[in-house]
């Protein structure tokens, strides 16, 4: 048997592919930015094309330089930035237009339509989201409504959509030349068109955003031997490699973190910050603004779901004080920065550039930076950055608690982020847990090739996963309960300052 997994980890700014042992440690890695566009306020998109090249990069020169070939690996998963939509034409493999990014806020019209509308209800029963932007459902119906040629071309069923998992897999497997137009149970779920009970597209759901059903992927399980296709020897893998694991990042994460029993949470701090909690094989409904999603489907094992809290902008925002501000060099200078004060100084930044997420679902909200005087420095908008990614993950650990009666204990935290030890020690003070992290920060990479492996037998079952974890480091709490009672009564005031500030019809 070949002795490793492969990992493909198509993200928001960037793709990546990982090579991982049987310990889950490690062999090899490439990572790539691609660009993003930003053609008007609230629109973000992405080059399809840029994306596939990109991937191909990484995949040859990871093997490249861990001295590997195809032969070496014994399967491929995928994992993917969810949400975003490409449409494009089964005949000659382009698309129709950029990829509107989750972050992309063009479609409010259409979500406050269809809630106007009284259609909400129905969404959040059967897909268990609420209308918003986030999803790709309305980003299709733009592209349908927008783009010229696309309705036609898919009324004649030459336009396909997927979310990006859907585009590689198609290129990977032959494109124009047979490629697999195929998703997992998780990416569907995050489109406002699948039915989580059923696990199938629904039409109901579809007629809402005229959609037809022509252009939708073939929905898998999230691990799986058989239908997931192999690579070509043409495609950057140089030879046959089965594709036998699909996951939406945020769910790779949580089984990257081996979080298999109800009631285990993690937080993912990327882009974004992503915290899912396992409510097992039992489908629970939000009453607190998260989201009801599945967590995975190994197989023909039972679905597993979760309750998921997202959060649009944190990553990002500190992306934004080094891209658009100029003030920090590289994302690391946050930190530095941060550490020449002791506190925000009064500042608060809520980074609402797409709107609020989870859990206040307003479209209407956009940033806000208060509480300046003319005492705060950039040092103190840096520390109010890294505190709102912490407040804003307060916000979703008290819906989750609503929801689910579950209290933390400890959280699980992953992704870019955590490498910053001012964030995370500000994550455990304003929360009052302990926060670790593992050794193997990236576990969205490790829960694709996980779910790759379980369905080959390079790993036998979940106990085998849950023995490659190993703790790297924890924070524990040092405010006090009225430091950090102050601080989410200020958090909580300047989210009030970001609402209304946009009219959506």
């Amino acid at each position: 048997m070949a002795d490793y997994v492969g990992a493909i980890d198509q993200g928001t700014t960037s793709t990546r592919f990982m090579i991982f042992d049987h310990e889950g440690n490690e062999v090899a890695r490439h990572q790539l930015e691609h660009e993003q566009f930003l053609p008007q306020a609230g629109w973000v998109e992405h080059d399809p094309a840029e994306i596939w090249e990109r991937t191909c990069e990484v995949v040859e020169t990871a093997l490249k330089e861990a001295k590997l070939s195809h032969s070496d690996l014994v399967a491929v998963g995928i994992t993917n930035q969810r949400e975003t939509a490409v449409v494009w034409d089964k005949t000659t493999g382009r698309a129709y237009s950029n990829a509107i990014v989750w972050q992309d806020t063009r479609t409010d019209r259409i979500a406050s339509k269809l809630e106007r509308d009284g259609h909400g209800e129905t969404i959040r029963h059967k897909a268990g989201l609420p209308p918003a932007t986030y999803f790709s459902g309305g980003k299709i119906q733009w592209i349908l409504e927008n783009v010229d040629g696309v309705r036609e071309a898919a009324d004649k069923g030459e336009a396909i959509f997927g979310n990006t998992d859907s585009w590689l897999i198609w290129n990977l497997t032959g494109g124009t030349d047979g490629g697999l137009h195929v998703t997992d149970v998780t990416n569907a779920s995050r489109t406002m068109l699948m039915d989580l009970e059923s696990l199938s597209w629904d039409d109901d759901l579809l007629a809402l955003f005229d959609i037809p059903r022509s252009m939708l992927p073939e929905i898998k399980p999230s691990s799986t031997a058989d239908g997931l296709g192999k690579t070509l020897s043409s495609g950057p893998f140089g030879g046959e490699v089965p594709i036998t694991g699909i996951l939406g990042d945020q769910q790779a994460a949580t089984v990257g973190q081996v979080c298999f029993a109800t009631g285990e949470a993690k937080n993912t701090y990327g882009t974004g910050n992503f915290m899912l909690l396992n409510t097992g094989t039992e489908l629970v409904r939000s009453e607190a603004g998260l989201l009801t999603t599945v967590c995975y489907k190994f197989g023909d094992e039972d679905t597993v779901y979760a309750l998921e809290g997202s959060i649009a902008v944190t990553g990002s925002a500190v992306q934004w004080l080094r891209d658009q501000l100029g003030i920090i060099k590289t994302a690391e200078d946050s930190e530095t920065l941060a550490k020449e004060v002791d506190d925000n100084g009064g500042v608060y930044f809520v980074p609402a550039f797409s709107g609020l997420f989870a859990p206040y679902w307003r479209s209407d909200a956009r940033g806000a930076i208060v509480g300046l005087s003319r005492f705060n420095t950039s040092a103190h908008l840096a520390r109010a950055t890294l505190e709102s990614i912490c407040y804003q993950g307060r916000d979703v650990v008290e819906a989750m608690a609503k929801d689910s009666g579950v209290d933390l204990d400890v959280l699980k935290v992953d992704g870019g982020v955590t490498a910053n030890d001012l964030c995370m020690q500000t994550q455990s003070d304003v929360l009052g847990v302990p926060v670790s992290r593992p050794v193997v920060a990236e576990t969205t990479a490790l829960g694709a090739a996980y779910a790759a492996g379980l369905a080959v037998g390079f790993w036998n079952n979940t106990d085998e996963l849950r023995e490659n974890w190993n703790e790297s480091k924890r924070w524990e709490p040092s405010w006090s309960e009225e430091q950090r009672e102050e601080g989410y009564t200020g958090w909580k005031k300047a989210v009030e300052r970001t609402l209304d500030w946009v009219d959506v019809d």
